[in-house]
C-alpha cells in the first residue's frame, strides 16, 4: 500500500503564522505537524508517500525528507497548484499510485493512542483482503461541526453527512482513509461539489452506495486533535508535551518508529540521532539505540 499526505492550502485560519510558512511545518511541541500524520502512515506499516503541497511550501518539505532513505522509506512530491478538493489528491497521484491501493492522511491531523496500531492493522487487512474503502469513526460531543458517519451493526456505513444540522450519530470522520486502487478511477470521475471542490466524501459516497464502506471506530483510548486554530494548536503542543515529559517516550518520532518496524537498522538510528544530538529529541533517539533487543 501507498499513502499521500495532502499538506497544501493556505492556512488561513493560522495567519499570521502561515503567511511566510506551510501550516503543516508549524511545530506541534517539539516537532513539525508533518511528523504526526507521517507518523501514522509508518505506523500502518506503509513506506511509500507522496507529499503534496502549493509551489511555494513544496521545496520546504522536499528538504526536510529528501529520498526518505535516511527512515527506509521513499518520498515523492507533486504540486497542487489550487487547492480544487481532498479527492483531487488522487488524480495529481496517479501516476504515484500505480496498481496499488492507497491511503490518504490530511497533513494536520494528529493521532494518539496506544490501540492506533490495532486499528490501522485492522484497516489495511481490511483492504488487502476485501478491497473496498476504510474511513474511521471518532466520538465528539458536537458532531454538527464535522463530517458524520452512521454505521450498521456489522460496522459499515449508512450515511454520511458533512456539518448536518441534525446529526444521524456522534461519530465524526477524521481526516485519515485507506482504499483500493478503485480511487483513483472514483476520483476521476466524480463531479464537483457546489463549491467547486472534488469532496472526499462524494468518494466515499460511492463506495458506501456499493456496500464497501467500513468504518474502524476510534474508542476512547484514542485521540484525534485538530490544528486549524492558534487555540487548538496550542492544544495539541500541551496535549504533546503533558504526554512526553509523563511517561519519557516521543509521540511521532518518526525515527524511532522506522527503527522499530524494521525500516532502519540500529546503526541507522544511531546516525540519526548522531545528527541531532545537540537537542532532548537527538538525545532520545540515541537512547532508543542503545536499548537491548
Amino acid at each position: 500500500m501507498k499513502a499521500i499526505i495532502l499538506a497544501g492550502g493556505t492556512g488561513s485560519r493560522l495567519f499570521p503564522l502561515t503567511l511566510p510558512t506551510s501550516k503543516q511545518i508549524l511545530p506541534i511541541y517539539d516537532k513539525p505537524m508533518i511528523y504526526y500524520p507521517l507518523s501514522v502512515l509508518m505506523l500502518a506499516g506503509i513506506r511509500e508517500v507522496l507529499i503534496i503541497s502549493t509551489p511555494r511550501d513544496l521545496p520546504l518539505y522536499e528538504n526536510l525528507f529528501g529520498s526518505g532513505e535516511q527512515l527506509g522509506m521513499s518520498f515523492s512530491y507533486k504540486i497542487q497548484a489550487q487547492p480544487k478538493g481532498l479527492a483531487e489528491a488522487f488524480i495529481l497521484g496517479e501516476d504515484f499510485v500505480g496498481a496499488n491501493p492507497c491511503s490518504l492522511i490530511l497533513g494536520d491531523n494528529v493521532f494518539y493512542g496506544s490501540t492506533l496500531s490495532g486499528v490501522l492493522s485492522n484497516a489495511v487487512e481490511h483492504i488487502n483482503k476485501n478491497n473496498g474503502a476504510v474511513i474511521f469513526g471518532y466520538q465528539v460531543s458536537n458532531p454538527s461541526e464535522y463530517g458524520v458517519v452512521e454505521v450498521d451493526k456489522q460496522g459499515m456505513a449508512l450515511s454520511i453527512e458533512e456539518k448536518p444540522t441534525k446529526p444521524k450519530s456522534s461519530l465524526a470522520v477524521p481526516g485519515l482513509y485507506f482504499y483500493d486502487n478503485n480511487v483513483v478511477q472514483i476520483a476521476k470521475e466524480i463531479q464537483p461539489s457546489p463549491r467547486g471542490e472534488l469532496e472526499i466524501t462524494t468518494v466515499n459516497n460511492v463506495y458506501m452506495t456499493q456496500s464497501q464502506l467500513k468504518v474502524e471506530l476510534m474508542g476512547r483510548g484514542m485521540a484525534w486533535l485538530d490544528t486549524g486554530t492558534h487555540d487548538s494548536l496550542l492544544d495539541a503542543s500541551n496535549y504533546v508535551a503533558a504526554i512526553q515529559k509523563r511517561q519519557g517516550l516521543y509521540i511521532a518520532c518518526i525515527e524511532e518508529i522506522a527503527y522499530r518496524k524494521g525500516f532502519i537498522s540500529r546503526e541507522g538510528l544511531e546516525k540519526l540521532g548522531q545528527n541531532l544530538n545537540q537537542t532532548e529529541y537527538g538525545k532520545y533517539i540515541l537512547e532508543v539505540a542503545k536499548e537491548k533487543s
